[in-house]
């Protein structure tokens, strides 16, 4: 359990560090990113989190669960509906805002507008520290077959590539609404925090109930297109019309099936 625990803590620490680096772009750039810069990077985080979904998700679960004994659509489907149903939840229930179509959604508060905004990235970090958490704690229940680390290790670099402009769309619109550099930072780093919260207590979980893999990988999935699908890919396509938002996703798509096919 200690190296399944020390191999997902190492994954997501990544992923969160990528984070951090990102809000750091606060100290060097003046301005928020364009909006056919942001719709581009909407578009690869949703690119790269689709194909992460199957390549570093699904398919394994379906693998694990053959290796159970069980029909392996069985985890897959059940494990991803309840993934869609808990980020639904959460959807309703954590205020949070979209930026890019300046919607507000979760339940009715007074929040701050900048605290929703660090709020609706958090939302969606959630579902990405799972997945790279269950991925290094499938690697080390494997003894650490060296595919299966690689596998991993391909999806901590796939979401913390996606992570860097994520970590500036938070800080840089802090920051030109009046929020000073160093919180900005602080704001933009901490929306990244959850990843190895939740990335360690999907790893504890899967050790407490081993023959919950497979069904914990699918859960993921199921979250991580949930984003996608209901943020994401709107967000990245919002008008004035442009390519920006897909050709970004189509971008994200390929550099993680590669990352996972070259590297897995």
């Amino acid at each position: 359990m200690l190296q399944h625990l020390f191999w997902a803590g190492a994954g997501t620490g990544f992923t969160f560090l990528m984070t951090t680096l990102g809000a750091a772009m606060v100290f060097f750039v003046r301005n928020a990113m364009a909006d056919r810069l942001q719709r581009c990077f909407l578009g690869f985080a949703a690119g790269v989190m689709i194909a992460a979904s199957v390549w570093s998700l699904l398919i394994p679960s379906i693998e694990q669960g053959e290796a159970q004994g069980l029909p392996g659509w069985l985890p897959a489907a059940a494990g991803f509906s309840l993934g869609v149903c808990f980020l639904l939840g959460l959807d309703h229930l954590l205020p949070h805002l979209h930026t890019v179509l300046g919607v507000q959604e979760g339940l009715p508060s007074h929040f701050h507008r900048t605290t929703l905004l660090v709020l609706a990235v958090t939302l969606h970090n959630i579902p990405e520290g799972m997945a790279v958490g269950l991925s290094f704690a499938l690697a080390a229940q494997q003894d650490g077959d060296a595919a299966a680390l690689a596998g991993a290790m391909a999806l901590a670099l796939g979401i913390g590539i996606q992570n860097f402009p994520e970590g500036a769309a938070v800080s840089l619109p802090l920051r030109s609404e009046g929020m000073s550099r160093g919180r900005a930072f602080v704001a933009g780093s901490l929306s990244g925090i959850v990843e190895p919260l939740f990335g360690l207590m999907a790893v504890l979980a899967s050790g407490l109930l081993r023959s919950a893999m497979p069904w914990l990988l699918s859960f993921a999935a199921g979250a991580m297109l949930y984003v996608v699908v209901e943020e994401l890919i709107p967000e990245a396509n919002v008008a004035p019309h442009s390519d920006a938002g897909t050709l970004g996703a189509m971008a994200g798509f390929l550099v993680m099936m590669v990352l996972d096919v070259v590297l897995g």
